[in-house]
């Protein structure tokens, strides 16, 4: 039997754990219900529900109010038109949708929070009010729509993201939901993510701070601000979509561009335990695991999704409740309970089944001056260049064409590593970044800048 398919079932204790979490979370946040689900392995492995009505509970296919994990699903979009080059992320906004100002913040700014755009619209709460009132993207931006230099720092903007779904409308020409529905909610099989309420669904509720007691909050279509959280969904279709931004899927986005989605932007702020955000989607520590995702909420209606790549191991949590239980908070416990009480085995070690056409003589260790450095053949066929030993730059390098090898992660992201040879053929050492690798500590028949002592090693007279 498959190792792996055989320990994605939660253990007994595991299972217990969730159930506890969540009970708790919705006995002490006062919420009529909440429902959680927790993918491992690309398969749902845990759902459980809490509610006040005795004797019934939602499942994973009950519709609540999601929204700005909203802001996700929009990012995708924008990240597809990059992808097909209908734009750059350092474009400003003006090259592609004249007529708002706000036309010099870039697209990448948009996605991070670090245009300088206000958090929020002028005039009424836009979130209990109907989006008929703001018809136009003036009324959204209003007369001074920064408050922010753009680019210098980060601060959370709600109008940001409804320049993006109109972003998206202009460059489609069709409407940001129907854009949404055909490339990302359709080929992800999404059928019960939507821009409306399908039943079943719950309803959302204002719970009284000071005593148990509950009115109904209304229900708005928030007009051109719905990119930035009109989505309803289930914890089934977001653990599918939780899938998805760990893997990547080909028709919708690459690995490589969810990966990006993923990598900080935007540095985070003082005091709190974000590490920052990335392009539409937030980043958090907890403790040493680092999570990726987004929260949401929208009066009646709390969310939260989280992930883990390490781990790989994703959570979600719904509740309809305006405020009291932590969601977002939730779904990193739940991250954390499945992870931590059953870390994932590693995969079989294989090897390289293409060895002899990859050259080896790069392989082992090397001296960047007197530091230890190792570069191994992964199996993937990429090259991982470390430290012996001890901590410090760790990077891998993908093949190119001409024989050069490229950075993808680390501090070597994007520099050139070269295997610079001998007359002979023979390797003389690497080039990375200015920086030369030899097969000896300070190498004397190698260009080591600066130059070698011509008396060499030597100890104390």
């Amino acid at each position: 039997m498959d190792e792996l398919a055989e320990d994605r079932e939660l253990l007994p204790a595991t299972r217990r754990a969730l159930r506890h979490r969540i009970a708790v979370a919705q006995s002490a946040g006062r919420a009529p219900s909440v429902v959680a689900a927790v993918l491992r392995g690309g398969e749902v492995v845990w759902e459980g529900s809490r509610t006040s009505v005795e004797g019934h509970g939602p499942d994973g296919n009950v519709q609540y109010r999601i929204g700005s994990i909203s802001k996700t699903f929009t990012a995708i979009l924008v990240m597809r038109l990059r992808d097909e080059g209908l734009l750059g992320l350092e474009d400003p906004l003006e090259e592609h949708l004249q007529g708002t100002a706000a036309g010099r913040v870039t697209i990448a700014q948009l996605l991070a929070h670090t245009g300088g755009l206000a958090a929020e619209t002028p005039g009424e709460w836009w979130e209990r009010t109907p989006g008929a009132q703001r018809p136009e993207l003036a009324d959204v931006l209003g007369e001074e729509p920064f408050k922010l230099t753009p680019g210098s720092r980060h601060h959370y903007s709600n109008p940001g993201y409804t320049l993006l779904g109109s972003l998206v409308e202009a460059l489609r020409g069709k409407p940001w939901e129907e854009v949404l529905r055909a490339e990302v909610l359709e080929p992800l099989g999404l059928d019960r993510t939507s821009g409306q309420p399908q039943a079943p669904h719950a309803g959302g509720w204002a719970v009284h701070p000071w005593a148990d007691v509950m009115m109904p909050e209304p229900l708005e279509d928030l007009g051109l601000m719905a990119a930035a959280g009109q989505l309803w969904s289930t914890t089934r279709d977001l653990a599918r979509f939780a899938d998805f931004l760990l893997r990547g899927d080909e028709r919708v986005l690459s690995a490589e561009s969810v990966r990006e989605m993923r990598r900080p932007l935007a540095p985070p702020e003082p005091g709190l335990a974000e590490l920052g955000y990335g392009l539409g989607m937030q980043l958090m520590a907890q403790g040493a695991r680092r999570l990726a995702g987004h929260s949401g909420s929208l009066p009646g209606f709390v969310a939260g999704l989280w992930l883990s790549e390490a781990d790989d191991v994703a959570a979600v949590v719904l509740a309809n409740c305006t405020s009291g239980l932590p969601a977002a908070g939730v779904a990193a416990d739940l991250v954390g309970i499945v992870a931590d009480a059953e870390p994932p085995f590693p995969r079989p070690w294989r090897p390289f089944r293409e060895a002899d056409q990859v050259p080896l003589e790069l392989c082992g260790p090397w001296y960047w001056g007197t530091s230890a450095q190792a570069v191994r053949l992964l199996a993937d066929g990429s090259l991982e260049l470390g430290p012996v030993g001890g901590p410090g730059r760790t990077a891998r390098f993908r093949s190119e064409p001409d024989g050069s090898w490229t950075g993808l992660s680390g501090y070597y992201a994007g520099e050139t590593l070269r295997a610079v040879r001998r007359a002979d053929g023979s390797v003389s050492h690497l080039d990375l970044a200015s920086f030369v690798f030899t097969r000896e500590p300070y190498d004397a028949d190698a260009p080591v800048p600066g130059g070698v002592d011509p008396q060499g090693w030597r100890g104390i007279g």
